[in-house]
């Protein structure tokens, strides 16, 4: 789960219990320089498994946001290359597709040709040529001949066949090789917003802590608190598995599913089903601007992550802005009437618990909530009170 940050699009959550870390297991990033494409990427992904093992301090924290932002350059640029390896195989496929076009075009006009020859001669009988010949040796001369013809034409015949087969086995490279270039492309787009992502989670780490390994230790133990809150509401619940259907609007997702309720949220033993109601309120939101985002697509992208013990999935959907707007009821509302779902962060203090629900309609004075836990299409007032709320999150 989300530990919130003041008016920073940051969040970060304990997800595991530390781990003692051997210096003797890791791979430095120079062992890694001399290596290119595939090679590099494996390498640095090696070092970056390496690391999620060290004791967390902010420099270690550091040099896994380092080698996680040299891992994802190294897919960028095996990805550039990549593109660029297929852009040539299709220019040089585009040039046989060609040369093989216009093989078949001739190949099949000689045996047009060859066709209309054979009819207009007519077939030859046997006793035809023997009494026509002059000799003997003009009998072998004629069936040789006729011996060779036809030779020639079963072998036209065969060269137009394998022309054919060619001209589309290459067609399907050529397909193949655009579609591959399409997928790459999409992949490249999500790399390049990943690295930004990732440089600009390193500079919120550093702008939050100010360098200073107290702060960052601070930063933990909130965390920690947080992932106890998360915790302790789903457990008072039952913490058991259910489904509830899409909710009257459609994008309705739950913690508990089945689908992804026993997923562990990367790094750390904490399920979906205890420490998802964040994940689950930020990919409804997401869902609702049509997006195709899941609990499960989120918890399955490591990326999302900062391997260890904070964890860096933004409150945001993609081409929208997110505005922190404290707990001003009449704020909510104004937004939740103009049509934008609002995530509120609820406290439960009675069990020491945290919560994540996403308003998203109003009704007189109260709201209707998609409660990630409970179901859609609950009255707020039904479960909570407005004093509970801690802040809320508007994605538009």
């Amino acid at each position: 789960m989300f530990f919130l940050k003041k008016k920073i699009i940051f969040a970060s959550l304990l997800l595991g219990l530390l781990i003692s870390f051997s210096a003797s297991s890791i791979v430095k990033a120079a062992d890694c320089d001399d290596k290119k494409d595939q090679e590099k990427v494996d390498c640095l992904q090696n070092k970056v498994n390496d690391l999620k093992g060290q004791t967390k301090t902010l420099s270690s924290q550091i040099s896994i946001m380092d080698s996680q932002i040299s891992l994802t350059q190294a897919r960028i640029e095996a990805n550039e290359r990549e593109i660029l390896d297929l852009t040539l195989d299709i220019d040089t496929a585009t040039k046989k597709i060609s040369t093989l076009s216009d093989s078949l075009n001739k190949i099949t006009g000689v045996l047009l040709n060859r066709i209309v020859a054979t009819y207009e001669a007519g077939s030859v009988q046997p006793l035809e040529m023997l009494l026509s010949a002059v000799n003997a040796s003009d009998l072998l001369t004629r069936l040789n001949y006729l011996k060779i013809a036809q030779a020639h034409d079963k072998r036209l015949i065969y060269d137009v066949q394998q022309a054919k087969n060619d001209y589309v086995n290459q067609k399907d490279i050529f397909e193949a090789k655009k579609a591959k270039i399409e997928s790459l492309k999409k992949q490249l787009e999500a790399y390049t917003n990943q690295l930004a992502q990732e440089k600009q989670s390193k500079q919120v780490l550093l702008t939050e802590t100010q360098g200073s390994e107290e702060n960052y230790q601070k930063l933990l133990e909130a965390a920690r608190k947080e992932l106890a809150g998360f915790t302790s509401f789903a457990t008072a619940g039952g913490a058991t598995l259910a489904s509830f259907g899409a909710g009257s609007n459609g994008w309705y997702y739950t913690q508990r599913d089945p689908q992804w309720g026993n997923m562990i949220l990367p790094g750390s033993s904490s399920s979906v089903l205890l420490a998802g109601c964040a994940v689950t309120s930020v990919a409804m939101v997401c869902k609702s601007y049509g997006q195709n985002i899941t609990p499960s697509s989120v918890v399955s992208d490591s990326s999302k992550f900062i391997y260890g013990d904070l964890w860096n999935w933004a409150f945001s959907c993609d081409g929208k802005t997110t505005s922190w707007i404290g707990s001003s009821r009449d704020q909510v509302k104004s937004y939740v009437e103009g049509g934008t779902p609002v995530i509120l962060r609820l406290i439960a203090p009675s069990i020491s618990g945290l919560h994540f629900i996403v308003a998203w309609k109003s009704d007189g004075d109260d709201f209707v909530i998609h409660d990630p836990y409970y179901g859609p299409d609950k009255k707020f007032s039904e479960k909570y009170s407005w004093s509970q709320v801690t802040t809320a999150i508007a994605i538009h």
